[in-house]
């Protein structure tokens, strides 16, 4: 661990900074670079038709601000933007971006590509950096400044005779690694060049283009450079954060509350290294915190789709807000929170979106209620009993909660993650098909409550197999179940009792069934258990219950 190789980077001394007090209250403009800086970050590229399909769904989503490549620097990207023109791609309300060096035959290229389109962002760049001056460029700090001066002038010669809107973005390169006052000198410079007012806007665009130190660093930057702008209303202030600490999301966020207007990122993050911002993951966190997010995010499978096609990479199954694996839990007590909090909602009829874990509703997103709570081995019996009641309508007893999930983690201790449709049927092997030795076959009821003789109320009489030969018995008792019970024991010497006895309906409608829980105690040996039993008629579901419980018990 030879740490001692690397330098710590600078902090700067911005005592007046006022950005930790701020909230996000509203979307900045959002500008996608996936079809740039994205594409150029991956190993198999995008072909033209693959390019158009990404831009449809960006201007789906809302962007009105679209990097669509390096027109000048790649025949394909060249052909893609004048594939964009000519097939009439392009909504009136939404501004091309293209990207070019400081070079006069880039820009006269660059010129060339964008022919016929209304609104474009002619974004022109040059490294700023002090590690670059010195071993890339070799230049000192006024000549570095001069690069994007004559950029500026350059791209202002050529608006003139341009038929559409041009606006200039100017990005210093590297501007993490730049130091903040040459930074804004060179800016300011730029600005001036272009002769920017408070109509005519120049982007200033501030990139981590490597990130070097913590985003709280970063926010400090762009506030001081706020602050120290001659005129703040002839500059958009843009950002472009990368990953490399893997806080490139606390660092848009954190420039944001520093006063940014805009922020360049991508789609799931995709980029160089460890990847650009991911707008979405922003924008889902605004929508988290009830604040319209810019963007129409309402389908994120949508999203994945077309991104994972597109670009070859999936999603990773704990992405933020997208991955396969974010609306679950395996944990037993975090599946218990979840079951009551989403239990709660629905009692309260609540508008107000508050699950513990959950910090949205998954269906918000396009996403399924189904996925939200899975089954292995670290799972709790709040799981098990969530997934019962969520896709099954079965209300299991509290007390029957650990009984069934010890049953469910007896088989995930051996295969792994359980399946709803895995766990059903283990509930009916163990609960509603229990039917072996003893098994219900039907049942008469008489009341005898107007029987003053009779310090019972209900007599049955109970047909039944054991061992698969039929038998029958008659008793009473103090309604059906009592009287079962008495007539079981008398019959076939079982002593058993009723501990507790819980009812619903499984469905709404004349075809309703019910479902019966009985909670039964082995009076000879203490043991305990529950049965379930189901039936169009509340007392047939009921008596199937006990002789579920009994066979469970093993009592004959």
């Amino acid at each position: 661990m030879n740490y001692k190789r690397y330098m710590r980077n600078p902090v700067m001394d911005f005592k007046e900074r006022t950005w930790p007090n701020n909230e996000i209250t509203k979307a900045p403009t959002w500008v996608s670079v996936d079809l740039r800086d994205g594409n150029q970050a991956l190993i198999d590229p995008m072909i033209v038709e693959e390019k158009m399909e990404f831009f449809e769904l960006l201007i789906k989503l809302g962007f009105k601000e679209i990097e669509i490549g390096f027109p000048a620097a790649s025949q394909i990207e060249y052909d893609f933007l004048r594939q964009l023109v000519d097939r009439k791609m392009i909504p009136d309300d939404v501004w091309v971006q293209v990207l070019t060096q400081c070079r006069e035959e880039l820009i006269d290229r660059t010129f060339e590509s964008i022919e016929g389109i209304k609104n474009v962002i002619v974004h022109i760049y040059n490294s700023t950096s002090t590690l670059q001056r010195d071993v890339v460029f070799g230049k000192d700090m006024e000549e570095i400044k001069a690069i994007g001066v004559a950029g500026a002038k350059m791209v202002k010669e050529r608006a003139k005779n341009f038929p559409g809107n041009i606006r200039l973005e100017y990005s210093p390169e590297s501007y993490t690694g730049t130091e903040p006052e040459y930074a804004l000198e060179v800016c300011e410079a730029v600005m001036d060049e272009w002769g920017a007012t408070k109509e005519n806007p120049v982007i200033i665009n501030l990139p981590s283009t490597v990130e070097m130190t913590t985003p709280n660093v970063f926010a400090d930057r762009i506030e001081w450079t706020i602050k120290n702008f001659k005129d703040r209303e002839r500059v958009i202030v843009s950002i472009h954060p990368h990953n490399d600490r893997g806080t490139g999301v606390a660092t848009a966020e954190l420039a944001m509350l520093a006063g940014c207007d805009r922020v360049e990122g991508t789609l799931f993050g995709n980029g160089e290294r460890t990847g650009n911002v991911d707008i979405l993951n922003i924008a889902y966190n605004m929508f988290s915190q009830g604040i319209y997010p810019g963007l129409e995010i309402g389908n994120v499978n949508e999203l994945i789709e077309v991104y994972e096609r597109c670009c070859k990479i999936p999603i990773h199954p704990r992405h933020p807000y997208a991955g396969k694996l974010v609306f679950t839990a395996f944990s037993g007590s975090h599946q218990d929170a979840i079951n009551k909090g989403v239990k709660a909602m629905r009692e309260r009829n609540s508008e107000i979106w508050q699950v513990p874990y959950l910090p949205i509703d998954p269906a918000d997103i396009g996403r399924e209620y189904e996925p939200i709570v899975r089954i292995n081995s670290q799972s709790g019996k709040g799981g098990v009993a969530f997934v019962m009641d969520t896709y099954f309508g079965f209300k299991l007893p509290k007390g029957m909660h650990k009984e069934f999930a010890n049953v469910i983690q007896a088989i995930s201790e051996k295969q792994g993650e359980v399946s709803p449709d895995q766990i059903m049927a283990s509930f009916k092997e163990n609960y509603i098909d229990k039917k072996e030795p003893l098994h219900f076959r039907k049942l008469k009821v008489d009341d005898m409550s107007g029987d003053t003789d009779s310090e019972f109320d209900t007599k049955i009489t109970l047909t039944y197999t054991l061992n698969g030969v039929e038998d029958s018995v008659e008793s009473v008792g103090n309604g059906p179940i009592d009287a079962v019970v008495r007539g079981i024991r008398q019959k076939l010497d079982v002593e058993v009792k009723v501990l507790d006895y819980e009812e619903h309906a499984l469905q709404s409608g004349g075809n309703a069934q019910a479902a019966a829980y009985i909670h039964l105690l082995s009076a000879n040996d203490g043991r305990v258990t529950y049965g379930v039993g189901i039936s169009s008629n509340i007392t047939r579901a009921s008596i199937r219950a006990i002789f579920s419980a009994i066979n469970r018990l093993e009592l004959l």
